[in-house]
């Protein structure tokens, strides 16, 4: 551990949130549920500028409850398979601050995930590796008490198909932005999810857009509980091997959770999200565990 000056320890707590992006789509599971990014929390995009560069590792749990789905009138009545997905994502990621500008902040992550479905209609499951993302982020601070930057990343086809990856190329770009008061946090993102062509269908399914919230409260240095809004939608767009039109989906959650920082360099996030609203989309019931080690 090499966080030792003031300086650093505290660049370091500031950006361990970082580590909590790319989650949601770091696998592509065939009946999708969850808004895309949706893991973020408090202080995501808290981030520092002229720090010296440091390391973070992250690892999460997400539980994912997948007995409803939203049809296309908007009921979540409709049953779905009775599926229980819990994916794990290890995470590396470096920040630095380019010595010539130290008022930029620069981070490059690497996730690997590992899925695990089972389906109780059918007594079976599948587990192995999803599809690997990685790529960077910049960022600046307009003001002391904020942040603004901009995040583009790549998602590559080699992950196990029988979790539903190794299908098709990916981009995630957005813009995410922070501002910190006394008491409240407030930390969002809003981008876009591009896609490649896809050999399972023969097509390029359609672009999907994302915005996520978290407004926080903080109780001490140590303990915030927070609300957590997101919401996503995907146009429709037609599986040329099956002749079949995928029809446009979308989703809005509400989830509350507590983050917890301790030792300068660590943190503990938990939450649950369920959705409230959708069309021709997985509901969202999940529950969700991150913790994060800066050094």
């Amino acid at each position: 551990m090499h966080i030792h000056t003031p300086r650093l320890r505290h660049a370091s707590k500031r950006a361990l949130p970082l580590a909590t992006l790319w989650a949601a789509l770091a696998v592509a599971l065939p009946a999708q549920a969850q808004v895309t990014l949706d893991v973020i929390g408090p202080h995501e995009y808290d981030l520092p500028v002229g720090f010296k560069p440091f390391n973070v590792f992250v690892q999460y749990a997400t539980f994912q409850n997948g007995a409803r789905a939203w049809d296309g009138s908007g009921d979540n009545k409709r049953a779905a398979a009775k599926t229980r997905t819990i994916v794990g994502l290890s995470k590396y990621v470096r920040f630095w601050t380019p010595e010539s500008n130290p008022d930029i902040g620069l981070a490059y992550e690497v996730i690997l995930p590992e899925v695990g479905v089972s389906n109780d209609a059918t007594n079976s499951s599948s587990s192995g590796l999803g599809d690997p993302l990685t790529g960077p982020a910049i960022w600046y601070k307009p003001t002391p008490n904020s942040t603004l930057g901009f995040q583009s990343f790549f998602q590559i086809p080699v992950g196990n198909k029988d979790v539903g990856g190794g299908d098709v190329w990916k981009n995630l770009s957005s813009l995410f932005w922070d501002v910190q008061f006394e008491r409240f946090s407030y930390t969002a993102d809003a981008g876009f999810v591009f896609f490649g062509e896809s050999t399972a269908a023969d097509a390029r399914p359609a672009t999907l857009f994302h915005t996520n919230h978290r407004v926080g409260y903080k109780l001490s240095a140590s303990i915030e509980p927070f609300i957590a809004l997101d919401y996503e939608r995907q146009g429709s767009w037609t599986n040329r091997n099956t002749g079949v039109k995928v029809a446009a989906s979308r989703e809005t959650t509400a989830g509350v959770g507590v983050y917890f920082s301790y030792y300068g360099n660590q943190s503990i996030t938990v939450r649950y999200s369920r959705g409230v609203s959708g069309e021709d989309h997985g509901l969202t019931d999940s529950f969700n565990l991150k913790y994060a080690y800066a050094w």
